[in-house]
């Protein structure tokens, strides 16, 4: 877990410190739905690299939100799941959903600024 040595520590800037990247949040959100490997995580993740999957998914195993199982087979099969801390990020990753698909409705009825 994230430990700041200067100041007070702030709850929100821990949860984005922990969970707050693009490709965390992507990770995250396959997870929620099935165990899968590697390759099935970079397929679902467009324009994610490997480096990049390989870097968040050990940031968030180290972490503690997601584990990795490796099984002793040939070829080895390695798996990644959500922890049971990962699994408390189900209800805020499914408002974060949510508010999304609110957002795209409003801007497509109102004609709000595309961030785009």
């Amino acid at each position: 877990m994230t430990i700041y040595e200067k100041g007070p520590v702030c709850p929100v800037a821990t949860t984005v410190n922990l969970i707050g990247s693009k490709w965390k949040l992507l990770i995250l959100r396959e997870l929620l739905t099935k165990t899968m490997r590697f390759k099935e995580l970079e397929r679902n993740i467009e324009g994610i690299s490997q480096k990049m999957l390989t870097q968040d998914l050990r940031k968030l195993e180290q972490d503690g939100i997601v584990i990795r199982t490796v099984y002793a087979e040939v070829p080895p099969r390695v798996e990644y799941s959500l922890s049971e801390l990962g699994e408390t990020l189900r209800p805020i990753i499914h408002e974060l959903r949510s508010w999304g698909l609110d957002y795209l409705e409003l801007e497509k009825t109102q004609n709000v600024p595309n961030s785009k």
